[in-house]
């Protein structure tokens, strides 16, 4: 659906459900550095389009990203004050546009993709909906996030949650595509050697994923309570940096977001091997040896999201293969925002995600 169409007049959509009119609270990036609640208009229905009430959103790395104002979308424009934020998220569906899809129905939990893809560019008709050029991501820039009483989103966006999978797993979907997508482009296959660097969210859950592909995996972390969590959640063995053997391993995932981890994740593959860069650098690799990669064969293979694999990643949280137990350190009301991105980024924390939680819809 292009994003660029033109809304209906209010009232013009005939809508399943009855659909909410009047102002929401939402949790906003108001300012660079302050978090705070406003009100803002609910969204009104729009063809092709359903309303959801979120119930659980994540608060991660790139939220504390756009917290700060150093996030990419702030710099060049495509995100302003207030922001409303929120790009992992589960809820349920209040109300849809008459012309939807009847198979989402009104109470069904939702998780929802953060990649919205136009579906007419070049790109969306080659099948490579993630590298869509006239993309836009929910909570990031060109859709609301879903830190709100409401979010209103294309329907074909929306994947239903199994009933064995809570809301607290549902909520971790969002980056478990990510991990999917990683280890699917570097072919992770049954018997090679998998080390994981870091145990942040991302890493945690290539832990999980890659015990079940591979067999075994390892992990590079930095702190004992991450380094804990992975050990429980199947890591074999766990290393500070540079423990670990250079030429060690046949496939890589560097899931910390650390440039020197980046760098690192190019000796300790073996030759031939493949590295899989989900995490994010803020900053600029120092040095590469470009020579020595060539030479050796290695496979590099930059994530961009997993747009795909949204019902892939709720089947195995429902039959067990990933699990969001220890991963979730707390949960703050909507209300509470500030205190949960002062949480995420200084508290001492068991585990790496930090989440808000809204009331059931009226």
């Amino acid at each position: 659906m292009p994003h660029d169409r033109q809304e209906d007049p209010p009232g013009a959509v005939p809508v399943r459900g009855d659909w909410p009119r009047g102002v929401m609270k939402a949790a906003a990036i108001v300012d660079a550095g302050k978090a705070d609640l406003i009100e803002v208009p609910i969204p009104e229905p729009a063809r092709g389009e359903v309303l959801v009430a979120p119930s659980i959103v994540g608060v991660c790395g790139t939220d504390l990203e756009l917290l700060h104002g150093s996030a990419s979308y702030f710099r060049d424009g495509r995100a302003t004050h207030p922001h409303i934020f929120g790009h992992e998220w589960v809820g349920r569906i209040v109300a849809a546009a008459a012309d939807t899809d009847a198979s989402l129905r009104v109470g069904d939990r939702v998780v929802g993709q953060t990649m919205i893809s136009c579906g007419a560019c070049r790109a969306c008709q080659r099948g490579r909906r993630n590298e869509c050029g006239r993309l836009r991501e929910t909570g990031l820039y060109g859709q609301q996030g879903a830190a709100a009483e409401y979010i209103r989103v294309p329907a074909q966006t929306l994947t239903a949650v199994p009933a064995a999978v809570d809301d607290l797993a549902a909520a971790l979907v969002e980056p478990a595509v990510t991990v999917l997508a990683g280890l699917d482009r570097v072919a992770c296959a049954p018997g090679e050697r998998v080390l994981v660097l870091g145990t942040g969210t991302i890493g945690l859950i290539a832990i999980q994923l890659a015990r079940r592909l591979a067999g075994t995996v390892d992990v590079v972390g930095v702190d004992d309570a991450g380094l804990g969590a992975a050990l429980r959640l199947g890591a074999e063995h766990a290393f500070r940096p540079g423990e670990a053997a250079p030429g060690g391993y046949d496939v890589v995932v560097e899931a910390s977001g650390s440039a020197a981890a980046l760098s690192e994740a190019l000796h300790l593959v073996d030759v031939g091997g493949r590295v899989a860069a989900i995490g994010v650098p803020a900053t600029p690799l120092a040095s590469v040896d470009a020579g020595e990669l060539v030479l050796r064969g290695v496979t590099f293979a930059g994530v961009r999201h997993g747009l795909d694999y949204y019902e892939r990643a709720l089947r195995l949280f429902a039959e067990g293969v990933l699990t969001a137990k220890g991963m979730v350190a707390s949960v703050f009301p909507l209300d509470q925002v500030a205190d949960a991105f002062h949480h995420l980024e200084h508290g001492r924390r068991a585990a790496p995600k930090v989440a808000l939680s809204l009331p059931p819809a009226a």
